[in-house]
């Protein structure tokens, strides 16, 4: 496996990750492929690369991308204010559990301090399995709605709330 930057002509593939990204219960159906284009999802892909805040990484296995970070500044989901950018994070189903999400995030952790940010944000499910990952990689819930922690990490090592 190689993590590597996206470039700007597998953009493209954000909107596979991001459909990907999207937790789907045990024993419910999918979306239909099409909610990556309601606006509160497709702010996490429109244009990505044209905002100064835009980094993305993919991993790649044998040649195809089978996993992607990514991270911009937006008012999405994960949203805490305007100089924290929103991480998303999407392993394909076959490749999860294997080390990849963690692989990604680590290395766009480091990508995000090497470009002088404090902190980074998300948001997750409560009953998506990839919270245990985050939780585990630094982040910490700062806040908890009815079904989805909003969590924050500090690049630095820093308590991230409180």
């Amino acid at each position: 496996m190689i993590i590597r930057p996206i470039t700007p002509e597998e953009l493209p593939l954000l909107e596979r990750f991001g459909y990907e990204a999207i937790f789907v219960p045990p024993g419910e159906a999918p979306p239909p492929r099409e909610i990556i284009f309601e606006p509160d999802v497709f702010i996490y892909i429109d244009q990505f690369g044209s905002l100064p805040d835009d980094h993305g990484l993919v991993a790649e296995v044998d040649g195809r991308a089978v996993g992607a970070a990514w991270v911009r500044c937006i008012r999405g989901y994960g949203y805490v204010d305007g100089a924290t950018p929103e991480l998303a994070l999407s392993v394909l189903p076959e490749y999860r559990g294997q080390g990849i999400g963690t692989a990604l995030m680590t290395q766009l952790f480091a990508a995000l301090r090497q470009r002088g940010y404090a902190r980074t944000s998300l948001a997750v499910q409560k009953a998506n399995p990839a919270a245990r990952l985050y939780l585990r990689l630094g982040y910490e819930i700062i806040a908890e709605k009815e079904e989805e922690f909003l969590m924050l990490k500090q690049l630095d090592g820093e308590k991230a709330y409180g």
